[in-house]
């Protein structure tokens, strides 16, 4: 069931565009190059040369999922000096890799290991 709250959003949305949101939502965290990039900036800000470096993507991907990764929301960026840093927004995302790290430690990683077992 959907939370009614949202409904009440200031832009007027219906059920159908929620589900939509959601789409949105998870379609950004079902990319594992966007996984890597969020689990590289739950370290810290980087700015794309380092991220390049550090998860050996060229410098299309990485803006490309930069790009999708900061319009969901997921990354804020700032300029310091001539470089863009990236960082995980810190009230939403980060508190959510969490929990999402707590429930499939709990929940998803023996799917993996009898996965493994059956090989």
């Amino acid at each position: 069931m959907i939370n009614k709250s949202i409904l009440q959003h200031p832009h007027k949305i219906n059920e159908q565009q929620i589900y939509e949101a959601y789409k949105i939502f998870f379609g950004t965290l079902v990319s594992e190059p966007r996984l890597k990039i969020i689990n590289l900036l739950r370290k810290g800000k980087k700015n794309v040369s380092e991220i390049i470096k550090e998860l050996n993507f060229d410098q299309t991907a990485v803006s490309h999922n930069l790009a999708r990764l900061k319009m969901c929301g997921f990354v804020l960026d700032e300029i310091n000096g001539k470089f863009r840093y990236y960082k995980l927004n810190e009230e939403t995302i980060k508190p959510l890799m969490f929990l999402i790290d707590k429930h499939m430690s709990k929940n998803c990683i023996h799917i993996l290991n009898e996965m493994k077992s059956k090989d």
